[in-house]
């Protein structure tokens, strides 16, 4: 019944505040939004507070601008976010949230500081623009959000702070970029802006492999990119575009970029009129296989773009591991487990960028990754354009991106197990029907030459026969 009033009482907050929504606030201003005094999962308090444009006269979805409440690890956070339409393209807490108890305060103090606040005025998160001559809040036809003095001159800008979002004209440096965090993994995605390439990495700890890159022609080398109304486009130090992602849709206009939180892939999105949803009119990855994550550590992801794990039958325990279960994730520790690298036929990973050495056979391969204790998988390549003899090794400290490729590639994918264990690909359907198949057959081969042989020598023992009593 408590979490029932506070909702009421938030959503009450939420209609006022919208009714009375502008595009600035000055100087002064300050608002609180109540936080529940009993935690629920799923809970969402939202009050906006500023708005462009009037989505009643307008076809397409404006921007507004909410303190927000959110349930998160058994504690609320508390932000300041952007929406477009229904999309959050902005967040205040995107890197790091702020925790606070039975209410959240925004405040644009009078010295031109804009802070989110939680009782007894603990300040979680600030503009540092005090005494800059801060003299209002405004959201701009952008989505961008500014703190502007009294000249109009941008003392702060939410652009300056990207989180998974690049929304149209907006600019990204060479060296920043979006991050992305999927939820019940310590793993997260980036797009990064590099100086010969614009790319997307899955990070895991201290570990960075890239599984998508766009490079401009003739290796010349990025200084900004920016966000148009027909894609993303890259630029040199003169201001010169170089390169251009281009969006497939080119009657509705680009609204923003961004970096799938679940998936890991960048997508570039256009709103439909007819379905009024937003909609993708790019997407750097087509295949589901080619997604970082598509299935858990130790899974394959197959042909039908669905996951299969890598069975793993151990002597001692004769129990088949679901995927990563009963695999150290790595081998280091000075343990006495004995280890060796187990060949998985025709699967590739989808990671790249990891340390590569060349001329190396597929045993010596096996072996490098054996004597580094970090190394918990191994790629092995035989054969390229430029010269089918060539040789190359890739080792990983992470087993993730595996998926299925057709035969005859030259690749070999080797993973590291414990001692004595044998695979076993987990798709009992599939092997049930080749057994089955195979015993079928199997079977009508020995009963045509059985039967072949039996009548082979009943026609001959009759042949004799009739050749003994015409000699008598």
């Amino acid at each position: 019944m408590k979490l029932y009033l506070y909702t009421i009482l938030i959503l009450i907050l939420v209609m006022i505040n919208h009714g009375s929504c502008d595009s600035t606030i000055h100087v002064g201003h300050r608002v609180s939004l109540a936080i529940p005094l009993e935690y629920n999962d799923g809970f969402i308090g939202r009050a906006f507070l500023m708005d462009y444009g009037d989505d009643t006269k307008q076809i397409e979805p404006s921007f507004r601008v909410a303190l927000s409440t959110e349930a998160n690890k058994g504690k609320y956070s508390c932000s300041l976010e952007v929406f477009l339409g229904d999309v959050k393209v902005w967040n205040s807490g995107h890197y790091s949230k702020f925790y606070t108890s039975d209410v959240c305060f925004l405040e644009l103090t009078e010295d031109g500081d804009l802070q989110l606040k939680g009782p007894k005025n603990r300040i979680g998160w600030r503009t540092g623009t005090s005494g800059q001559g801060v003299e209002r809040l405004q959201i701009l036809r952008t989505g961008n959000l500014v703190l502007l003095d009294v000249l109009n001159q941008i003392k702060w800008q939410s652009f300056n702070f990207p989180t998974d979002v690049m929304l149209w004209g907006q600019r990204l440096d060479v060296s920043t970029w979006l991050t992305s965090f999927p939820r019940n993994t310590t793993s997260f995605y980036t797009f990064e802006i590099l100086y010969n390439k614009v790319a997307l990495y899955l990070n895991s700890g201290r570990l960075k492999y890239s599984y998508w890159e766009f490079k401009p022609s003739k290796n010349r080398n990025i200084t900004f990119v920016e966000l148009g109304s027909k894609g993303l486009e890259l630029f040199d130090d003169k201001h010169k575009k170089i390169a251009q992602i281009i969006a497939s849709w080119k009657v509705q206009p680009v609204r923003f970029l961004a970096l799938g939180n679940r998936t890991g892939n960048l997508g570039i999105y256009f709103y439909s009129s007819t379905t009024r949803k937003f909609e993708a009119s790019f997407q750097a990855l087509n295949t589901t296989c080619d997604l970082p994550l598509a299935c858990k550590p130790y899974g394959i992801c197959t042909f039908s773009n669905s996951c299969s794990c890598i069975g793993l039958l151990t002597k001692k325990s004769h129990v088949v591991s679901s995927c990563n279960e009963r695999v150290p994730s790595r081998f280091c520790g000075g343990g006495t487990t004995q280890v060796e690298m187990l060949e998985l036929n025709d699967v590739v990973t989808v990671l790249k960028d990891a340390p590569k050495r060349i001329n190396v056979t597929k045993t010596a391969c096996a072996n490098l990754c054996l004597n580094d204790c970090k190394c918990v998988a191994a790629l092995h390549s035989y054969g390229n354009y430029d010269d089918p003899s060539a040789e190359q090794c890739s080792l990983y400290w992470l087993v993730a991106g595996i998926k299925q490729v057709e035969k005859g590639l030259g690749l070999s994918y080797m993973v590291k197990v414990p001692k004595g264990t044998s695979y076993h690909h987990n798709n009992p359907s599939v092997k049930k029907w080749v057994l089955i198949v195979v015993g079928v057959v199997d079977g009508l081969i020995i009963i045509l030459v059985l039967g072949g042989l039996v009548y082979y020598l009943v026609h001959k023992r009759r042949n004799n026969l009739q050749g003994t009593n015409n000699d008598t």
